[in-house]
């Protein structure tokens, strides 16, 4: 099991993961920390647990959103975003594999 250091919110978060997987928590990482900073350029540094709740919820939202368009576009001829059925299958199993390590961070997050 690999260690890395994240950075959120100008906060280090040391991480456990797959060995192989530092990379794409890196990149997670950055995703979190840019949708982090436009909440709190929109609302202020209002705490950081209530800041990254939100950015939970809002990046939730995204992954909803996502998925009823999936859901909505499922045929068996190419949708309108030029995406194939595999193609949106294999963005669908992406996005339910991002949710499911938030989920493991926000619970190591939720433990420190």
């Amino acid at each position: 099991m690999a260690q890395v250091s994240i950075r959120i919110n100008g906060r280090n978060y040391d991480i456990a993961c797959d060995d192989g997987q530092e990379d794409r928590i890196h990149a997670l990482a950055g995703y979190v920390n840019d949708r982090v900073k436009e909440i709190a350029d929109a609302v202020g540094q209002i705490g950081e647990q209530r800041l990254l709740v939100m950015t939970s919820l809002l990046i939730a939202d995204e992954l909803g959103s996502a998925q009823a368009k999936l859901d909505n576009g499922a045929n068996p001829q190419p949708q309108a975003s030029g995406l194939t059925d595999a193609e949106s299958e294999a963005l669908a199993e992406n996005f339910e594999s991002i949710a499911a390590r938030i989920e493991t961070i926000a619970d190591k997050l939720a433990q420190s």
